[in-house]
């Protein structure tokens, strides 16, 4: 009798284990985005996430929605993607603060959150992946200041500062290096701006009013992402300045690299999405399996994985774009921007 309840508590256990085994390697995993107003998500980031999640989890069902800068609609969707059977969300809220309240939700129902590329301060997630955020900001921001230094401007010259979405998390750590490397130079702020969603009209629009302002005291523009740089640029070009002072941007997208090659911007941030979005697959697939995912840093009491982004000006543009194969010149080279790109030896 005794060997045969062993038996049977044996064969328990490993149908137990079976069904545990089964439930991972068939488990739902949401992967929820914030807006469209970067093409990154969809060109990049979603993609890079589901490309590793079928390497280690081939039976996983992956659930991609992006809430279009829509704090109401992104709540829905997380609201029904638990209610889907998403045992892991990969979150980049629309809103760092009000996603405090999604974590909590989620946790009470045991499913995991990874907070995605913008930080969640108020309610610690499972995990927290993505680049360095407030060294993009001191290293955008310091690639400007060598170059006006390199260029001769004057201590006491001005700067416009562009940051982010006031929402963002991300962009108030982005805002935080950028202030961290002006305060140290000898160059004066002379506005800045929160910029409402990431907007670039909203970026533009502003500028617009500083030109009119301030005029050719603007010897630079640190802007935190390409979206608020290419604003930024084109209310400088509508208001037919001369003398383009540098601007900076973050993400490397393909239209900033053609400004970059035409030498409408300065620096951009070489941040390819497919390693961040990979990471988080990774973490997501650990954390299926009831394992904690490996920390590099902790950030607001989350276990973190930050990754350092490369800075991309005209000089290395080249080595870290092309030479490193993130985009094929036949992507970026077209039309108009084929002399640049000859010039700067990324094609024949």
């Amino acid at each position: 009798m005794k060997t045969l309840t062993y038996l049977l508590a044996s064969t328990g256990l490993v149908l137990s284990l079976g069904s545990a085994a089964f439930a991972q390697e068939n488990a739902t995993v949401a992967f929820l985005m914030p807006d469209q107003a970067s093409t990154r998500y969809e060109q990049h980031d979603y993609p890079g996430f589901k490309a590793e999640m079928e390497k280690l989890c081939s039976g996983c069902t992956v659930i991609y929605q992006n809430a279009n800068a829509d704090v109401a609609l992104q709540q829905q969707q997380f609201n029904s993607v638990i209610a889907q059977g998403a045992k892991v969300i990969v979150l980049d809220p629309v809103d760092s603060a009000a996603a405090a309240a999604l974590v909590e939700i989620a946790q009470s129902q045991d499913v995991k959150v990874i907070a995605y590329d913008r930080p969640i301060p108020d309610k610690p997630a499972d995990y927290y992946v993505s680049f360095d955020n407030q060294g993009i900001g001191k290293a955008i921001a310091q690639s400007l200041v060598d170059h006006l230094k390199a260029k001769g401007v004057a201590d006491g010259a001005g700067v416009l500062e562009i940051n982010g979405s006031p929402t963002d998390a991300a962009a108030g750590l982005i805002r935080d290096g950028i202030h961290e490397a002006l305060s140290a130079s000898p160059y004066k702020t002379l506005a800045e701006f929160d910029t409402p969603d990431w907007a670039p009209p909203k970026a533009q629009e502003w500028t617009a009013g500083q030109i009119t302002r301030f005029g050719d005291e603007i010897k630079g523009i640190v802007a935190a992402n390409d979206g608020t740089g290419g604003g930024a640029i084109a209310a400088l070009k509508a208001a037919g300045v001369k003398e383009m002072p540098p601007v900076t941007g973050n993400d490397a997208t393909i239209a900033a690299l053609q400004l970059i090659i035409s030498g409408d911007q300065y620096n951009t941030i070489s941040k390819p999405s497919e390693i961040v979005a990979a990471a988080a697959a990774n973490a997501a697939v650990k954390l299926l399996k009831g394992e904690k995912p490996e920390a590099t840093h902790t950030l607001y009491d989350t276990p973190s994985q930050l990754f350092v982004p490369a800075v991309v000006t005209a000089e290395n543009i080249k080595a870290e774009i092309f030479d490193k194969g993130i985009n094929k010149p036949e992507e970026v080279c077209t039309g108009e921007y084929a002399d640049g790109c000859r010039k700067l030896g990324i094609m024949q």
